[in-house]
């Protein structure tokens, strides 16, 4: 078997999970020579580095902030990652690299574990607006949402966003990312409230925001953030960000290798 090398690039990358996740995937279906590693890498860093990097690489996952960068250098994309303007997956290809976007099926499956069916026009509150949220509202648009209020420092920052929900048909609205009773108000009556930035960031909208029913916040590092304990505590259900981070790695690994994933080994290294 040819050995074969695949990678996370990201910054900060030291705290991901995915080795484990890719390792394990790896071993199980017997490709022993095969290695995963992570590479430190900014956005702007990300072009030169993937152009850069020999033929035994198959493929990378990317994490913020890298996200845009990748379905940039790529040459060939998948339809979903392009209707979501981000890429978390590069697979090497004859012509060069192409991109796909497994974050959506990673949010897919966290709002299936959060108990979110057809949510027939509910609304939903999404925290950021950053590279996450794309593929956080390409699967709230699955599950039927019909309205979205994004949570954001302001509407210039929000448009990216913005334009995602508008391609898969969401209504939406942008109020300030701020505490307040405008937000107090949305959380406590949506369907399910999505947090998409850094338990640090989020920690001045916890007092309002825990009046959420649901929870899916897409941190897992660290682990319970404010924002989970909080809504937990006032009864509501929560998920974290690692149930997103091993189904979006089953579709990475299967594209990798060319191979379905082995979801049970997987699944017993974030267990």
């Amino acid at each position: 078997m040819v050995s074969r090398a695949a990678a996370i690039l990201g910054s900060p990358v030291s705290h991901s999970r995915s080795p484990d996740l890719h390792l394990a995937a790896y071993r199980a279906l017997g490709l022993i020579d095969w290695t995963y590693e992570r590479i430190e890498c900014t956005a702007e860093q990300l072009p030169a580095l993937v152009s850069g990097l020999d033929d035994r690489y198959i493929g990378l996952s990317v994490t913020m902030p890298g996200k845009r960068a990748a379905l940039d250098v790529a040459q060939t994309r998948t339809e979903r990652a392009a209707k979501v303007g981000s890429a978390n997956t590069l697979v090497r290809t004859d012509g060069g690299w192409r991109a796909d976007c497994t974050d959506i099926d990673g949010a897919a499956a966290a709002l299936t574990e959060l108990g979110v069916g057809d949510l027939g026009g509910a609304s939903a509150v999404v925290l950021g607006a950053g590279g996450t949220a794309a593929p956080v509202l390409a699967a709230l648009a699955g599950v039927h949402v019909g309205h979205v209020t994004v949570v954001a420092r302001s509407a210039a920052r929000a448009a990216e966003a913005i334009a995602v929900a508008d391609a898969f048909g969401l209504r939406t609205e942008v109020i300030a990312f701020e505490p307040g009773p405008e937000l107090a108000k949305r959380s406590r009556e949506c369907a399910v409230l999505v947090n998409t930035v850094p338990a640090a960031a989020a920690e001045p909208l916890v007092d309002v925001a825990a009046a959420a029913p649901r929870l899916f916040d897409v941190i897992y590092s660290p682990w319970p953030t404010p924002l989970a304990t909080a809504v937990a505590e006032r009864g509501g259900a929560v998920v974290g960000g690692l149930v997103m981070l091993l189904n979006q790695a089953y579709g990475q690994v299967e594209q990798f290798t060319d191979r379905p994933a082995p979801r049970e080994a997987m699944a017993a290294v974030l267990a």
